[in-house]
């Protein structure tokens, strides 16, 4: 039950941290953090938490990483549901957490809600090809890092920092594509909360980064793994 927890919590940082800054600290005038401080906060939460809880449960915090690791041959398909249904309770805590704070003020309208979107909701209207494209490819890169970083000749104790890193690179790329999902559980989550279209293409976000998650973990397993 500990690592169920444990993924639970570190999923609820990641949409709490990464979403929340989207929604109160990006905007605002003058003092507002932009595209680049949501990446870095997105980034901070998975390094935080992979030191905090990823020596109890591998530090996941994300279906596609899940399901990519173990396609990579790094994690049991026995454990995976387990998993993924404490990555999506979590975040849907963070995002009910999120939508209390957010009404606190007189007049928010909910809107987006730090959904994820394709065609006419993607925040630079990218095309659906575009976006699938991108989301494939970044959960794919995501899952070469993490079994590169985690490898055993890998430097020890460096995993996290890099994990970290290449998840806030990854939104540098993909906020004004997609929103940038690379995480079912984040986008389910936030959904929930947010105006219809959001629930009505969330599909989208499970489907497109689990492809890239396993596609990611196929290419490390079999093309760059040692098997000494």
């Amino acid at each position: 039950m500990k690592k169920y927890f444990a993924e639970f919590f570190g999923t609820f940082w990641l949409v709490f941290g990464g979403c929340g800054t989207a929604l109160f600290a990006c905007g605002l005038e003058k003092v507002g953090v932009g595209y680049v401080g949501v990446s870095l906060t997105f980034g901070l939460t998975v390094l935080t938490m992979a030191y905090a809880v990823g020596h109890i449960s591998g530090g996941h915090f994300n279906p596609a990483v899940t399901l990519g690791l173990v396609a990579g041959g790094r994690f049991k398909f026995g454990q995976a549901v387990q998993y993924i249904v404490s990555q999506v309770l979590g975040g849907i805590a963070a995002a009910a957490c999120l939508y209390l704070i957010f009404k606190g003020v007189d007049g928010a309208v909910v809107g987006g809600f730090a959904s994820n979107g394709y065609g006419e909701h993607s925040p630079e209207h990218y095309s659906f090809l575009a976006c699938a494209v991108t989301e494939v490819l970044l959960t794919a890169f995501f899952l070469i890092i993490i079994h590169g970083a985690t490898d055993k000749r890998a430097p020890v104790g460096f995993a996290p920092v890099a994990i970290g890193l290449g998840l806030t690179l990854i939104h540098l790329i993909s906020i004004p594509v997609t929103n940038t999902s690379v995480n079912p559980a984040r986008s389910i989550a936030v959904a929930l909360f947010a105006e219809p279209w959001a629930l009505e293409q969330v599909w989208f976000f499970i489907v497109f980064p689990v492809i890239g998650g396993v596609l990611g973990g196929l290419v490390y397993r079999y093309l760059l793994e040692s098997k000494n």
